[in-house]
């Protein structure tokens, strides 16, 4: 995986689960630090988990 395709899956999951906006330093406080909840954590965990997992296998060999 490219360092493109990693920094939009990283978006993303930082969308979809911690609702944060952006992964960019924007060097303000209010903008930059959140308040997220365990569980918006732990599906972020997961989502990343399952996204190695994929990766992983989709680049096994075959033998």
């Amino acid at each position: 995986m490219d360092a493109k395709t990693l920094d939009q899956l990283f978006q993303r999951i930082a969308l979809d689960h911690l609702f944060v906006d952006t992964l960019e330093t924007r060097n303000s406080d209010r903008l930059d630090f959140h308040e997220v909840s365990v569980w918006g954590i732990k599906t972020a965990l997961q989502a990343a988990f399952d996204a190695g997992r994929q990766a992983a296998s989709t680049n096994q060999p075959n033998q």
